[in-house]
């Protein structure tokens, strides 16, 4: 495996809890890549095994790691049987490595004490029922789910990104018929989009108010292909849609996934790596505006892992993370860092 040298900074503020509310496992290959004019110019293998023993090595550097939330990543889906049901398979491979750590043989981190799998919403109704089975498979730690929509014109944005959505699938009439399945089952939204599309995100929280949904990765903004260089300018629109979407009180935020290779700020794949006080100041705006925006009752830190593995290593990544809530009260920082997470996905620390 991949990974970036570890830049051993002091762990900043170590006795603060953190529950991490996004963080993926899975046995394969992802590619960083990083964006050129035309096309990528760098590709290095971010991780192609990410499991208990990589996280908890990870959970384990120093900062206060007490729960995680796995979010769906397309993980150890069934080979066979109907196809809706595949999807379980990610719920049994997560909810099995979540008995492992609830053992305590291999630490206090509560991994993966919250779930968050996958259905295609788009089979209306009959999302019902694939919901259930994955209740069924872990009714202590199950959730919600994530059906990503991510899409973009411009096809450098996504690259060759797998399950890449359709234009407007939040939009679809028959993605709401299965979203609808949600609310009355305690379940809530976890939105996955590129920045253009956070008004769909609106438009859905508006139509179901009764279910919570969460924005990751501040709604991404974007920096590659046609809007490389154009961060500055797309900032006030982004901000714009931030700040309408947040007046659904539905809709909580997570507050990270800024290192990805689709925003492309500084600190991206940079050599040498980028430190936490380079990295804090690249993502200040967008954190504080969604800060100022959602209040911290509504928002999350995450780690995105080991997708942010791009821009630096856990550590970095949490210092960075507390570099940027330096300011904030004892209250703000207890729901920034572990508070809004157990309230959302219901995890107690």
């Amino acid at each position: 495996m991949t990974k970036p040298p570890l830049l051993n900074e002091p762990i900043l503020e170590p006795d603060l809890p953190i529950i991490d509310p996004h963080h993926h496992l899975w046995d394969g290959r992802v590619p960083a890549r990083r964006p050129a004019a035309h096309g990528f110019d760098k590709v290095i293998e971010m991780s192609p095994r990410y499991l208990l023993d990589e996280l908890l090595v990870d959970t384990s550097s120093g900062h206060d790691i007490r729960a995680t939330v796995f979010v769906e990543c397309r993980a150890m889906y069934r080979s066979d049987g109907p196809e809706d049901m595949r999807v379980i398979g990610e719920t049994e491979f997560v909810n099995g490595i979540a008995a492992m750590a609830a053992s305590g043989i291999y630490g206090s981190t509560k991994v993966a004490a919250g779930i968050v799998s996958r259905v295609d919403l788009m089979i209306g109704d009959a999302a019902g029922a694939v919901l259930d089975a994955h209740v069924a498979r872990a009714p202590d730690r199950f959730r919600g789910i994530r059906h990503s929509g991510p899409w973009d014109a411009d096809p450098i944005v996504l690259g060759p990104l797998a399950g890449r959505s359709a234009p407007g699938a939040y939009m679809a009439d028959a993605f709401r018929k299965g979203f609808a399945h949600l609310g009355p089952k305690g379940l809530s939204f976890d939105a996955w989009i590129l920045e253009p599309q956070i008004p769909e995100v609106t438009d859905l929280a508006r139509a179901f108010p009764d279910t919570t949904i969460i924005l990751d990765h501040v709604g991404t903004p974007l920096g590659l292909g046609a809007y490389e260089g154009r961060q500055e300018e797309r900032f006030d629109i982004w901000r714009a849609s931030i700040r309408e979407l947040a007046g659904c009180a539905n809709v909580n935020v997570k507050l990270g996934g800024l290192a990805m290779s689709f925003c492309n700020l500084d600190g991206f794949l940079s050599e040498p790596r980028a430190g936490s006080e380079r990295l804090a100041a690249a993502w200040r705006p967008y954190v504080e505006t969604c800060i100022e925006a959602f209040g911290p009752e509504r928002c999350m830190f995450e780690s995105n892992f080991p997708v942010d593995l791009g821009s630096c290593d856990y550590a970095t990544l949490w210092n960075a993370l507390k570099r940027l809530a330096a300011g904030a009260g004892a209250d703000e920082k207890t729901a920034l860092f572990s508070g809004t997470a157990a309230r959302v996905y219901r995890i107690e620390i």
